[in-house]
């Protein structure tokens, strides 16, 4: 399972009430106006990746990683300003009686610590199922029923186990409310994660006692909850690079575009003819639109691609446009180009954002990956934002198509204007809109405009 799930990873099992009446006790405790920053202290330690990013994370801590946070803050945190425990502040409390059934939790509850554990397989008619930690080995055993529907043997729970009130060395124990079901690679990455960073604080601060796991994650059990939320967005930002864009016909989507500018039309197409893995096809134009005699397009198919094209080289009379579907297959492109044309390409911008579009966890945890379908409508919007800006400055840039003319200082004289006029005609009648879907994509008016030509 995907750590991007939030609907199947985690769950919050049912405690029993002296504990849950003790830890409402401590949570009240931690409110109190004298411990309020040492609870943002500690709660910012355990939830830091998604403090550190603010309102612009991708992801929300899941409710069992707050539940977990909120447990270490309880049982592990050490004031930094001095003050108690709230164990230990509890545990003095005496201006209000607390039942002694709740303050036998106080002890198992002080000595637990966040853990990973395997789940064991269940003995037919057993009445405890066993989990073994992966930091130490050592197996606990708590009721059936207990862990939620039961997890499957050979899974791992990243959770908070509290042996039950009487032998401290006995094996039963329950589950302190929140638990995340991890797949075993997930769990031993989290694991190793950890304590590669265990030790390292043993290098660098010579703790080296933190070499017993139930010492480590009793004193910094948030590194594991931190390396959780890192897996999370590691995760999430695998998964979010895996989306598939499609177009309506199922073709792969390219938005990734790049455009260059041009006066070698016969040269440059020669050349694509010789460049490894490109093969032409015809351009396509809506019915009735004129096909420019200078217009001319190269495909680029992956081996075992089943075929489809996944990038293309359009070369018209003024310019060259790049599509493709990833940044690093237009950096691919580019490096070609570059050493296929040198200097006769005149680079003018790239776009490599995809269509902003809203997904759910659910759809990123999906064994597939996620396949959005781009419209036609999407697309030129799309273009339209990277004419608008590629498309700037062009009224004031030298243009290779003018033999190195400014277009507005060319449009001043009458046969500048000519010159100016047919340039930006023949843009607009090969608009990479128009080659796409049938539409152009921008108003080359606007370009008329900055010249003076209307």
């Amino acid at each position: 399972m995907k750590l991007g799930s939030e609907r199947t990873i985690g769950r919050s099992v049912e405690v029993s009430k002296e504990l849950d009446q003790l830890l409402n006790r401590l949570d009240r405790l931690s409110m109190a106006p004298e411990f309020a920053l040492q609870r943002q202290i500690a709660l910012r330690r355990a939830l830091q990746v998604y403090v550190e990013m603010g309102a612009q994370s991708p992801l929300s801590p899941l409710p069992e990683e707050v539940e977990l946070a909120d447990l270490f803050l309880y049982a592990d945190f050490y004031p930094e300003d001095g003050q108690l425990t709230l164990i230990e502040q509890l545990r003095d409390v005496i201006t209000e009686h607390i039942p002694e059934e709740q303050r036998a939790w106080l002890d198992p509850l002080k000595h637990s610590y966040m853990d990973l554990m395997e789940v064991l397989p269940l003995s037919p008619g057993a009445a405890r199922r066993g989990l073994r930690s992966l930091g130490n080995g050592r197996i606990y055993e708590v009721e059936v029923g207990r862990l939620g529907p039961d997890p499957e043997a050979g899974s791992s729970l990243f959770t908070r186990l509290i042996r039950e009130p009487g032998d401290p060395e006995s094996p039963l124990a329950v589950v302190a409310g929140p638990l995340l079901i991890l797949s075993p690679q997930d769990a031993k990455a989290l694991y190793e994660s950890a304590c590669d960073e265990r030790r390292e604080m043993e290098v660098v601060g010579g703790a080296f006692e933190l070499g017993d796991w139930p010492e480590f994650a009793k004193r910094f059990g948030y590194v594991l909850l931190r390396t959780f939320a890192r897996m999370r967005l590691g995760a999430l930002v695998e998964a979010v690079s895996e989306i598939r864009y499609r177009t309506a016909g199922g073709t792969p989507c390219f938005y990734v575009v790049a455009l260059y500018e041009h006066h070698e039309f016969t040269c440059l197409s020669s050349g694509m003819g010789l460049l490894d893995g490109w093969q032409e096809e015809p351009p396509t134009l809506p019915p009735g639109a004129p096909m420019p005699k200078k217009l001319r397009r190269w495909v680029l198919t992956e081996k075992g691609a089943a075929d489809q094209a996944v990038g293309r080289v359009t070369i018209t009379g003024t310019q060259l446009y790049v599509e493709c579907d990833s940044r690093e297959r237009l950096d691919t492109i580019k490096h070609a180009l570059a050493a296929a044309f040198g200097f006769s390409l005149h680079f003018r911008g790239e776009i490599e954002q995809p269509p902003l579009r809203r997904v759910t966890p659910a759809e990123l945890a999906a064994d597939e990956p996620l396949t959005v379908v781009v419209t036609a409508e999407e697309d030129r919007a799309l273009l339209n934002t990277f004419f608008e800006t590629a498309y700037l400055e062009w009224a004031d840039r030298e243009s290779p198509a003018l033999g190195g003319d400014v277009p507005r200082h060319a449009a001043a004289s009458a046969e500048g204007r000519v010159r100016v006029e047919a340039l930006i005609t023949e843009m607009e009648q090969t608009d990479l809109g128009l080659l796409r879907s049938g539409v152009s994509a921008f108003d080359y008016n606007k370009l008329r405009a900055h010249v003076g030509l209307c």
